[in-house]
């Protein structure tokens, strides 16, 4: 700066250099100026994308065998879920298709998913788990084979890797749709996902605190539902961070909630008389070339049925539910865990002569000693909880944990793996 100073005191004691002169010398001084201050910018872009693709000198963390989320027993922090009190999805009670890529290789697209372009498993350096970096302009449909029958719910994590240098930003788009008789990672899909019946969600990134979303559903190609474009500022304040979205579907009922906050309840947006039964992703368009935006999803789970936490812990004794969610390999609950957590919470303080047994369960993934301590932590960490902030009498929780012990499905599926990984209360 002190340079530029120096160099228009010269300029203001020239006599030769002429008012129009002057003025356009110092069009190019700023204009230089911007240049390098945009240079610094892109410089930092490149080296954050880099890091998220793994090209950085720093390499990617790595974790145990298979990227599993039960081989650790390290120590949590205090818990807590209050940036999600107005959060109140439940996901499905039975698990029908998850996906977190631990078992896939790096760089190549999932076994089983198709895409109408190219898509990679990959590492990131400040976030555990592998994670399918997303595309422009290409859809990717699920491995999922399963229907999703009336009542189901969807959850997924996204990170958006955007930074704002003046074009539009891509569009993410996260939809289900219906393939009728035809296998439903079809090339047909690819293109004309909407051929029965589909239903998208937009969500819009903006770079000025102007990010929006929106909804639309299609029957036999045509238009079915279409919600009006709302505005969602809260988005611009996620770009490179876990996004987590949820999808509930009741019958005709769309709901979806992006983090805490609930963007759509549209009581008619589902087509009637069909059976939806795959995911879809999709990124639009944008000017950026590929080294300055990146998009990823993980954690993936479909789940259905309508749980009934009341019927089944007071009627039946049991009520076990993988809606409580934990941080990778330690006991500190994620606060998308707030709606289940509340509804257990409701039910125990509104009897009150009930008393509970909470009791944590893993997969098999990991060493078997650190399962056991880790599924201990995490039952402690829910009845902290359940007694610190929704405030349950603590005398009337007891804590337990199994471990890997006590399985309820295959643990050599990944279906079977998320089915392992709950939280079991049972009436004393």
């Amino acid at each position: 700066m002190s340079k530029l100073f120096f160099f228009i005191a010269i300029l203001l004691a020239s006599s030769q250099v002429s008012h129009s002169q002057f003025g356009g010398l110092m069009n190019k001084v700023k204009n230089k100026v911007q240049q390098r201050a945009d240079k610094k910018v892109d410089d930092q872009i490149d080296k954050g994308l880099d890091k998220a693709e793994g090209k950085n000198t720093t390499p990617a963390p790595t974790y145990p065998a298979a990227a599993n989320a039960d081989a650790s027993a390290t120590a949590a922090p205090a818990n807590t879920l209050k940036s999600f009190s107005k959060y109140d999805f439940l996901p499905g009670d039975s698990i029908l298709y998850a996906e977190d890529f631990a078992q896939e290789e790096i760089g190549e697209l999932p076994a089983n998913w198709n895409t109408s372009g190219t898509g990679e498993v990959t590492t990131l350096d400040k976030f555990p788990g592998q994670w399918l970096r997303l595309h422009k302009q290409f859809v990717y449909l699920t491995a999922n084979k399963k229907e999703f029958r009336e009542n189901y719910t969807m959850e997924f994590d996204v990170i958006l890797q955007l930074k704002n240098n003046g074009w539009m930003f891509p569009e993410f788009n996260v939809g289900i749709f219906a393939s009728g008789d035809q296998p439903n990672t079809d090339n047909e899909f690819l293109k004309e996902y909407n051929k029965n019946a589909a239903v998208v969600a937009r969500l819009l990134p903006g770079g000025n605190n102007d990010s929006k979303v929106s909804l639309a559903s299609w029957l036999e190609k045509n238009s079915y539902y279409t919600s009006d474009i709302k505005a969602y500022e809260s988005l611009n304040k996620s770009y490179g961070l876990p996004v987590h979205i949820a999808i509930q579907v009741q019958k005709e009922r769309f709901r979806m909630w992006v983090n805490e906050d609930k963007v759509f309840d549209a009581p008619k947006a589902i087509p009637t008389g069909v059976i939806m039964n795959q995911l879809l992703f999709n990124v639009s368009h944008t000017n950026y070339p590929e080294d300055q935006y990146a998009v990823f999803i993980g954690n993936i789970k479909v789940a259905t049925g309508k749980p009934d936490t009341r019927h089944k812990l007071l009627d039946e004794g049991k009520f076990s539910t993988t809606g409580i969610l934990f941080d990778f390999q330690s006991a500190v609950i994620k606060p998308e865990s707030y709606g289940v957590v509340k509804e257990i919470a409701g039910v125990i303080k509104e009897n009150g002569s009930l008393k509970v047994k909470v009791i944590g369960h893993t997969s098999s993934d990991g060493d078997d000693k650190a399962n056991m301590e880790l599924s201990k932590k995490r039952a402690a960490a829910v009845k902290d909880i359940l007694t610190t902030e929704f405030g349950v009498d603590a005398a009337r929780l007891e804590t337990e944990g199994k471990g890997e012990t006590q399985p309820i499905a295959d643990n050599k599926t990944k279906e079977g793996k998320a089915a392992n990984r709950r939280v079991e209360f049972i009436k004393l």
